[in-house]
């Protein structure tokens, strides 16, 4: 399992990152170019043009990158970081997740509310359960996460799941298989590997339906 949540695909492009050396599948690093003025600019989507230099999706990580001059380094030329870099990739990764799964919302692919949520997970339609980090542990109890790895995304907040459904705040939310699930729940893993909440977002040990009956 890589830091960001995935599981390593040897069959998949694989990059170093800067700061600790590790090896590992992209989808668990975050890409960055060098733009203009010199200026480190963070490529989440992985299409702007220039050379990648990766980082792993680990706060402390950009963050040491940003101000010891490891960009610098892997550039083999003086650039610029700014010292908040860490807080930028967060905003853009999470305006990216919330972005997904709304596009999910509109395909039909992702429902929220708790008796939704619960019927998705009783029939086996939902894929991955959504859970809001800051809701009620007690309710968030009452539905289990379905078999499989990766199953569960705890990463995100009530208003944050909100806005992806045109709400103010949304407790639980599931995906079903297919569509853009499984770009959610990679987008989801790295900004859970930037919010420290990486070893939470397994979804490994919560399988199984709603423990309270259908």
């Amino acid at each position: 399992m890589t830091r960001g949540g995935r599981e390593k695909d040897q069959d998949g492009p694989e990059r170093k990152c800067i700061v600790s050396g590790a090896v590992g599948p992209k989808p668990g690093l975050i890409r960055f170019v060098v733009g203009p003025e010199d200026m480190v600019v963070p490529d989440l989507a992985g299409r702007l043009p220039g050379r990648g230099i990766y980082v792993s999706a680990d706060r402390a990580m950009i963050a040491r990158a940003a101000t010891k001059g490891l960009f610098s380094r892997a550039a083999k030329m003086p650039v610029k970081a700014p010292a908040d870099l860490a807080d930028l990739v967060e905003t853009l990764m999470t305006r990216r997740v919330i972005d997904l799964l709304s596009l999910a919302r509109k395909a039909g692919d992702a429902v929220t509310g708790y008796e939704k949520v619960k019927d998705w997970l009783v029939s086996g339609r939902a894929r991955v359960l959504i859970q809001a980090e800051d809701g009620s542990e007690r309710g968030k109890t009452k539905l289990r996460a379905p078999d499989g790895e990766n199953s569960l995304i705890s990463c995100l907040s009530a208003g944050e799941i909100g806005l992806a459904f045109g709400r103010e705040r949304a407790i639980h939310a599931a995906l079903a298989a297919g569509g853009l699930t499984t770009r959610v729940v990679e987008e989801a893993a790295r900004l859970a590997g930037l919010r420290d909440e990486a070893g939470r977002q397994d979804g490994g040990k919560t399988a199984g339906k709603d423990t309270k009956d259908a």
